[in-house]
């Protein structure tokens, strides 16, 4: 895939940038950093160029004047509430996070936990957190939240809050995900550093929407197909346009809780520092896109990718077909259709000929590779196998595999384990080829081509196991799957 944003220009434009605002205010920001700050493969799919661990390699040229505050909801700690990408809970993720961090040499301030109100599966993660070092806050429901401004300006409102001190310029707030109150502990803090007569100020980092691209911009666009289950919307930020007469792009819910935001900022300091949400952010991903074209095509191909995704996924759990629906708007808007894209349409035609599930994956280098279900191999580990020849030069007729040595671990599956179906998953063909990469040596080419699938198209003619998905996804392959189950 062609590139066109420019990473190095992005750390450094943007660490610029938070050092402005963090002089803006006197020496003290607190930064509300929403999304992902490891592994933001969605900003790396669609500004291609982009890496995944950008925004904390960006942190870290500021670190020695930061410190983290992690913030989880007790209500999310109690219903043990899964990050969706991840699959763990959040509490389990903030203990990630913070041997992230510690990993990283970033001090780690402490977590607060949100909305507070005796919990006692937040009582337990406070134990946890003490063992391992970290101090813990509790924040309290506060009636009226978030109209009644009076009431939450006051020591009936963040008053009563546990207060974080914090001792460097840089205090970046962070959660395992939405919902875990990272606004509500900036302006908590606000709060007690003005009790304090501590100058501070609060902004926000947000990567998305690109705030300085057209509303219909695909960028912008693949932010809306992200977070359709959300039903989340871009829209114009209504207040920059009266303040300052410039169009710029931010997202419903911010525009909806700016008027709530600035009365808070004015009880709290006197009077808000910012016109509009859009002047809250200090995003410049904007500015370091040199490839439009580039970024306008990766971007649609993760619409397409989350159409398939969104389908895939009503389909496992009987979904009532409105988010597919919605997500079949936003392809509109786009214009992206599934037979643009070749990968789609190499996967069908190779179903179509073969009358078997099948598959299609194209390569760093544009070319398209094949598989199908065989006696022996399900559709996933035929295509993954057939990639890799053709990584590694090997003639996709020729076995780099002994159907003999595969025979037994098939039959493993049926007489042993009791698996109704023999045919192996591409995990148990990636063991097979490790196996016999050992007297092999095409068997072992092909092997060292694994990592040049990072970052390639895959597609499937039927939706696939949970194992099968899971193992491309851990090699780094975007992966989709026609909303239909294999008919046996």
């Amino acid at each position: 895939m062609k590139i066109g944003f420019d990473n190095a220009k992005y750390i450094r434009l943007q660490s610029e940038k938070i050092r402005e605002r963090i002089g803006q205010f006197g020496g003290k920001l607190y930064l509300e950093f929403g999304g992902k700050l490891f592994d933001d493969y969605h900003a790396s799919r669609v500004l291609p160029g982009f890496e995944p661990d950008s925004k904390i390699r960006m942190l870290q040229s500021l670190r020695a004047d930061a410190e983290i505050i992690v913030c989880i909801n007790a209500a999310d700690i109690e219903k043990n509430k899964l990050r969706g990408d991840l699959g763990i809970p959040y509490d389990e993720d903030v203990i990630r996070l913070i041997g992230v961090f510690r990993r990283m040499e970033f001090f780690v301030g402490g977590v607060v936990i949100t909305r507070y109100t005796g919990q006692p599966g937040a009582d337990a993660f406070r134990r946890r957190l003490k063992a391992i070092g970290v101090k813990s806050y509790l924040h309290y429901p506060i009636a009226g939240y978030p109209s009644d401004v009076a009431r939450i300006v006051s020591e009936d409102g963040y008053g009563r809050n546990d207060y974080v001190k914090t001792t460097r310029p840089l205090v970046v707030v962070t959660a395992p995900g939405p919902g875990s109150g990272k606004m509500a502990t900036c302006l908590s803090q606000l709060y007690h550093e003005n009790k304090r007569g501590i100058k501070a100020g609060y902004a926000k980092f947000e990567t998305f929407p690109v705030w300085n691209l057209p509303l219909k911009h695909p960028v912008n666009i693949a932010y809306e197909a992200a977070t359709v289950d959300l039903n989340d919307r871009n829209m114009i930020d209504p207040f920059h346009l009266e303040a300052y007469g410039v169009t710029t792009v931010n997202y419903n819910r911010d525009v909806q809780i700016y008027p709530v935001l600035r009365a808070m900022l004015t009880g709290i300091q006197g009077n808000s520092p910012y016109a509009s949400p859009t002047d809250m952010g200090v995003n410049m991903a904007g500015f370091c896109i040199f490839d439009d074209d580039a970024v306008c095509e990766a971007s649609r191909r993760e619409i397409l990718r989350r159409y398939y995704k969104t389908a895939e996924e009503e389909v496992r759990h009987g979904g009532d077909g409105s988010v597919t629906e919605r997500m079949e708007l936003i392809m509109q808007m786009a214009g992206v259709q599934p037979h643009d894209c070749s990968v789609v349409n190499a996967c069908l035609a190779r179903h179509e000929e073969t009358g078997k599930p099948a598959g299609a994956m194209e390569l760093a280098d544009g070319s398209l590779v094949t598989g199908k279900t065989s006696l022996l191999m399900g559709a996933a580990a035929a295509l993954l196998l057939n990639a890799l020849k053709k990584l590694a030069g090997i003639p996709q007729e020729e076995d780099i595999i002994s159907p003999e040595a595969l025979k037994p671990i098939c039959e493993l599956k049926i007489n042993h384990l009791h698996h109704h179906n023999p045919r192996l998953h591409s995990n148990e063909v990636l063991i097979a080829l490790s196996i016999s990469s050992a007297t092999n040596p095409k068997a072992l080419a092909a092997l060292n081509q694994l990592d040049a699938l990072r970052g390639c198209d895959a597609h499937f003619s039927v939706i696939l196991s949970n194992k099968d998905i899971d193992l491309y996804k851990r090699l780094n392959i975007n992966v989709c799957c026609e909303p239909r189950f294999e008919v046996k």
